[in-house]
């Protein structure tokens, strides 16, 4: 059996490492990943791979700061570098030439180019006694001195250039399309008059469409708060438009268990709001055999409660993004039991869920799973909160911390645990209200321009 190529990516994006990990596993690499260039390098001292993979910005040690320092090693100079980057100057370059770069691959990339270049690097190694040549160069006005062998810098050149002419095709066909664009335009220019006419009564058409639209999206929500035994449930769900792209849900699955979500699509329209009703809708409590939350049970009369990865793994295989016009979801869809008073719940590519104890001061639970839709057959990490009496839990759309005010900064975590803290003695439904009206006065006159989702739920004797 072949042993495999052995590629260490550095990246700090969880993510992104996830997707290239995938994408070069399935070439027929061993990857290894770290979270950063400081422990990239300490990785690479501790078993040398045949080609490192890095992204630039990165906490601790940059991408350029590990290229040097692994080039700069008379043990690790030939293993091939390369830095993935967005090539927006020419100075680039430069630094990537400085500290001894083979290649630029730019963000956003194309897997299989990565993969090609990659290929081509490992099919021409660097020669320990490539002969090198150390110029100074002067760009931007600062200094840079690079030493290079000739091997290593066609690499990087070629990589630059093709980079160059990939960008170049782009723009040859954003000419041509704007070519087209310009032509088409002169055309419904000739019949402007008749076709603002037609235009302003399809407008008319569809507001009376979206604004109906609208009103049965409401009435898919909750109708009411259900008045549940040793459980308080309390929300707020305001579109920044007619059609939102959030859904939210809450109602028992059993006699014991209490299934709850939040769902933000991707995007803004008909099109996002449309497959959140159609989540909103799959995500039912009706028990048979096609169904994702309940499902009967192997003893008669009795029924087995699916478990929120279990649910999120099936979402993720039966919504992929390319089958949905690239749309995506992210999802809390967690399941409390009210005997034992144990939340199990799953965040994909979802805001943290927002703990908090009786008598403490609200936390974040801290997860970190991709969006659903996105790669499939993802396996999602199930996390559990063993509740108390008067323990409240807050499930929530990104509208929330990421709101802006006039100056574009983001009201935040720390804003919205503040808020929170001052309302601990209140009602979950009165919390709730406050939270809405801190985001609501952070975006001052224009309001939030996301849909905002909140949803609390608290333990009570």
């Amino acid at each position: 059996m072949t042993e495999k190529i052995q590629v260490l990516i550095a990246e700090d994006s969880r993510i992104q490492a996830k997707m290239l990990r995938k994408k070069l596993e399935a070439a027929g690499y061993a990857v290894r990943w770290a979270e950063n260039g400081k422990l990239g390098l300490e990785m690479t001292k501790q078993q040398r791979p045949a080609l490192i993979i890095s992204d630039i910005e990165m906490p601790e040690m940059t991408g350029y700061q590990f290229c040097e320092a692994v080039k700069s090693d008379a043990q690790l100079k030939t293993i091939p570098f390369i830095l993935l980057s967005t090539l927006s100057e020419a100075e680039d370059i430069i630094r990537g030439l400085h500290v001894g770069a083979d290649n630029y691959v730019t963000k956003p990339y194309d897997p299989e180019y990565l993969l090609s270049r990659a290929r081509d690097l490992l099919a021409t190694p660097l020669g320990v006694d490539d002969d090198e040549t150390e110029l100074k160069v002067t760009l931007a006005g600062k200094a840079y001195t690079v030493k290079a062998g000739k091997q290593q810098v066609l690499n990087l050149l070629v990589s630059t250039f093709e980079n160059a002419v990939g960008k170049n095709r782009e723009l040859v066909a954003a000419n041509q399309d704007l070519a087209l664009a310009r032509d088409q335009l002169k055309e419904w220019n000739k019949n402007l008059a008749e076709l603002n006419s037609e235009l302003e009564g399809k407008n008319q058409k569809m507001a009376h469409d979206l604004a109906a639209a609208a009103k049965i999206q409401q009435s898919l929500l909750p109708s009411e708060t259900p008045n549940i035994p040793s459980v308080k449930l309390a929300w707020n769900y305001v579109p920044c438009d007619e059609l939102a792209g959030d859904f939210l849900n809450f109602f028992p699955l059993d006699d014991r268990h209490l299934a709850a979500f939040v769902v933000d699509v991707s995007g803004h329209g008909v099109a996002s709001s449309l497959l959140a009703v159609t989540v909103g809708r799959v995500m039912t409590p009706m028990v048979s055999s096609t169904s994702l939350l309940v499902k009967p049970s192997e003893q008669q009369n009795e029924t087995r409660i699916v478990s929120p990865a279990e649910v999120a793994y099936e979402l993720n295989n039966r919504f992929p993004m390319e089958d949905q016009g690239n749309l995506y979801f992210t999802m809390v869809y967690g399941v409390l039991d009210k005997h034992t008073q144990e939340f199990k719940f799953v965040s994909a590519g979802h805001p943290n869920v927002v703990h908090v104890p009786a008598g403490g001061k609200p936390t974040l639970v801290e997860t970190a799973d991709m969006a659903i839709g996105w790669i499939e057959d993802t396996e999602f990490e199930e996390h559990t909160l063993q509740l108390a009496p008067g323990d409240r839990i807050y499930l929530y759309s990104d509208g929330v911390p990421e709101a802006m005010d006039h100056d574009l900064e983001e009201f935040g975590d720390d804003r919205m645990l503040g808020s929170l803290t001052k309302s601990l003695n209140s009602s979950v439904d009165v919390s709730i209200k406050h939270l809405l009206g801190a985001v609501n006065d952070w975006c001052a006159v224009n309001g939030p321009k996301d849909d905002v989702s909140i949803l609390g739920i608290e333990i009570i004797d």
